[in-house]
């Protein structure tokens, strides 16, 4: 399959390499520093999974010099969805399928508006990874699962000759007729763990371990399986305590990528996390107060603002 990588970063680098050590034809776009170390040295990958060093690897910052391709991956941080999903209509082919592998629920209906419904399915991706220095991903754990779908639920070719694609590379992929109910039993664990961790400051020990802050992370949870519900998305109904149970069997140290952007004084997912629970909530009529007050506590930090800064 001809595949475009559209973010190389820590999980686009991850599943790009996989997936072209396995022999597709892989198309990373990435920028800066980052591009120049790929297009020099090649994209190194370190994991427990597998250490994979791909050189010479198809490197490019302009999406219009790949030409059509069978899937496009789309991994960049939310912030860049709209330029995204803009940019590769240069990538589209007459049956191309875009997956928006992002955190969040809105990603879909960014790409939908910008492509077209029939070119977009539905992602999520659980793994956690980074770019370690220009050119190289490091994979943290063993943990990388691809949940991919047609947004109506059925098995189409296209998706399940990506499927096999990822089967080829040895990544753990699921084919989901569901895939709406996927997106957000993930974002009803993520927006908490997210706006959480970037609260308190802390990683999650210390916020399951304390009776108050535990309090605080079930409300967080219940208030996104709420505005889910009045949606009209199915999810679990058991869902809030499998989420705690998920945050309860978390290594103590860890921590979202919205906390380490936070420190980094970086720019911040929180308009699409916390901030989509707010939105959402309103517009379905669900209280969401504490996510209310997530956002409301980080928002004058999420266009980049470092800590000290006045």
């Amino acid at each position: 399959m001809r595949i475009a990588i559209y973010g190389t970063g820590g999980v686009g680098g991850y599943y790009g390499a996989r997936l072209a050590q396995a022999g597709e034809e892989v198309h990373f776009i990435a920028r800066g520093t980052h591009l120049e170390a790929i297009r020099n040295l090649g994209l190194r990958l370190k994991s427990k999974n597998g250490d994979i060093h791909i050189n010479p690897a198809n490197a490019t910052d302009d999406p219009s010099t790949i030409g059509p391709v069978d899937v496009v991956m789309v991994t960049v941080k939310l912030y860049d969805a709209e330029s995204a999903a803009t940019s590769c209509k240069a990538l589209l082919g007459p049956d191309t399928a875009v997956i928006p592998f992002q955190n969040g629920v809105t990603a879909v209906e960014t790409f939908v508006q910008a492509v077209g419904k029939e070119n977009v399915l539905g992602g999520a991706t659980y793994m956690i990874s980074e770019i370690a220095e220009p050119g190289m991903i490091v994979h943290k754990g063993t943990n990388a699962r691809l949940i991919f779908g047609e947004l109506d639920g059925h098995p189409s070719p296209r998706a399940t000759a990506f499927k096999a694609a990822c089967d080829r590379a040895g990544i753990d992929a699921v084919l989901s007729d569901r895939i709406e109910a996927e997106i957000w039993t993930k974002f009803s664990f993520l927006a908490a763990f997210s706006g959480m961790t970037a609260l308190t400051r802390k990683t999650i020990g210390p916020i399951r371990s304390d009776p108050d802050t535990r309090a605080l992370f079930r409300a967080a949870v219940e208030e996104v399986c709420a505005v889910a519900k009045a949606k009209g998305v199915a999810l679990r109904d058991d869902q809030v305590d499998r989420n705690m149970k998920q945050a309860d069997s978390l290594m103590e140290g860890m921590a979202s990528s919205m906390f380490h952007d936070l420190n980094r004084g970086k720019r911040l997912e929180l308009p699409w996390l916390s901030g989509a629970v707010v939105r959402l909530g309103r517009e379905t009529g669900v209280a969401t107060p504490t996510h209310d007050m997530i956002y409301a506590a980080l928002k004058l930090h999420a266009s980049g603002t470092a800590l000290t800064d006045g």
